[in-house]
């Protein structure tokens, strides 16, 4: 009887592979990076191939600790799910697999003219009532255009069926069975080309984007068995996918509409669980696929992406040489009692939700001769919590629901300064959960449930634990005062791109 099932979590710094047991506790995990490519300013980059290769490493590495501590082999793993990094693009040979261009990740910004050229015509929402998602330099439809108009000889290859797209999940997926050729809902949903009602995608969009049908991969649920894998899992049933996201809200066991989680990691995303019908947003969230379960309704979720959170971290880390490792972060922070009148508005990609302006940039603002480093850090790390704190607002707005506390992970909720000032900001307990790498968690559990690993929803409801809480203790004249200067500091941002 097969006793653990695995993930693939392939994110936008590294890749993992983690074993899971029935309980859903981590018997093993292997992790490494890849390399992050700037070719331009606001381009960003990475080698599909190079992430392939650490796949393969990871996958490798973590079955021989598991050999190794406790004698596990492959054919006990019952299922194998996969998630990744959303809207970052890959296009490849269907001969030689090989990729015609460096995937384009999701916060690269090249594509704002094809962005602004498709609004002149009916706006940043013209496409919002299909696919629930404004035009934005974000979603991978863009990207796809913008390869196949780039790399020489690409659209008549595409439009001749010689090329394949995939987000990474499909690149992985594809890879790893030699040949099957799918995606998920979730992800599908995240492409700027799939309608939201037909969970297809939608042949006008894909006219007026200019992009062959041919091309895309066929668009399964979130939780089927779509073939088994080749090489060191040999034989093993791949049979979950989704997006990052929406796996961290699948772990999280955010299964009822109006419950919510927010993931602190290179960005943040906060996702609330809105049921069986999309919510459309009135105020600058996306309308998502939260997940589909095999033959069983599609599930829906509003989403408040931020582009730039912990990646402000190693940002300070890599570019400023501020901190050492990115840990260091909470320390220097901890030098000061409060941000010394600095706010941080990380516009590096544009700003995502609510505001999506492609054309802001990054600004530190209220800089005096007093303020030092350890206030910069502390401005850093609140910018994360202010942004999310716009989020929740927009949320609620939206969905009518009010928060009573949030589900935190990532790997930002070891940050014990950032957790305290997140509850402080939004007036509301954030807990972290026992297991925190709930995004692995969550395509574990999709692919287990298509393999019989686990029965339902209420098995799975029982492995989530409670790992710490924070409460507010800050008062309200202080929170609201933080607040509106933050949203002060954000429309400094604004217009600096031409």
């Amino acid at each position: 009887m097969p006793k653990y099932v695995a993930a693939i979590d392939q994110g936008t710094t590294s890749t993992r592979f983690i074993i899971f047991d029935h309980g859903g506790n981590i018997i093993t995990a292997d992790q490494k990076e890849h390399q992050q490519i700037y070719p331009k300013p606001g381009w960003v980059e990475h080698d599909p191939l190079e992430i392939w290769e650490r796949t393969l490493q990871v996958i490798d590495g973590a079955l021989k600790k598991a050999s190794d501590q406790y004698s596990v082999t492959s054919n006990q793993i019952a299922a194998i799910g996969v998630t990744n990094q959303r809207e970052t693009t890959v296009v490849w040979e269907k001969e030689t697999g090989r990729p015609i261009y460096n995937a384009i990740v999701w916060q690269d910004t090249r594509t704002d003219s094809i962005c602004a050229e498709l609004a002149k015509n009916g706006g940043q929402d013209r496409l919002r009532s299909k696919t629930g998602l404004p035009l934005a330099t974000y979603f991978s439809g863009p990207k796809i255009k913008w390869i196949l108009d780039n790399v020489p000889g690409a659209r008549a290859r595409a439009e001749r069926g010689e090329l394949l797209f995939g987000n990474i999940d499909t690149w992985i997926i594809w890879n790893l069975t030699a040949g099957v050729y799918v995606t998920d809902v979730t992800n599908a949903s995240r492409t700027l080309l799939m309608n939201l009602d037909t969970l297809d995608w939608d042949d006008e969009i894909l006219k007026l984007l200019d992009i062959p049908r041919a091309i895309l991969p066929e668009i399964k649920s979130s939780s089927e068995i779509y073939g088994s894998a080749k090489g060191a899992l040999n034989g093993a049933q791949i049979a979950g996918d989704l997006g990052d996201q929406q796996a961290a809200l699948f772990g999280q066991t955010c299964y009822s509409a109006g419950e919510a989680k927010n993931t602190y990691g290179t960005g943040c995303f906060m996702l609330l669980n809105t049921g069986e019908k999309p919510v459309p947003s009135k105020s600058g969230l996306l309308t998502t696929l939260a997940y589909k379960i095999g033959n069983q309704k599609a599930v829906y979720a509003l989403e408040g992406s931020i582009a730039i959170t912990g990646a402000l971290v190693q940002w300070l880390r890599d570019n400023l040489g501020l901190i050492r490792q990115s840990s260091d972060i909470e320390a220097l922070a901890q030098t000061v009692e409060d941000n010394g009148g600095v706010y941080f508005v990380p516009a590096f990609s544009g700003l995502f939700a609510p505001y999506w302006r492609s054309e802001a940039r990054g600004v530190i603002v209220g800089l005096t001769r007093y303020v030092n480093k350890g206030h910069i850090a502390r401005a850093a790390l609140e910018a994360t919590a202010f942004q999310t704190r716009e989020v929740l607002d927009a949320m609620e707005k939206d969905s009518g629901v009010k928060l009573t506390a949030l589900k935190a992970d990532g790997g930002m909720v070891f940050n014990e300064l950032l957790m305290q000032f997140q509850s402080d900001v939004l007036n509301v307990p954030v807990v972290r959960p026992k297991v925190t790498e709930t995004t692995a968690l969550g395509a574990a559990y999709a692919a287990g449930l298509a393999a019989g690993f686990w029965k339902d929803f209420d098995e799975l409801r029982a492995n989530w634990g409670r790992g710490k809480e924070w409460s507010p203790k800050m008062d309200s004249a202080s929170r609201e005062r933080l607040y509106l200067t933050w949203k002060k500091a954000v429309t400094r941002t604004f217009d600096w791109a031409e």
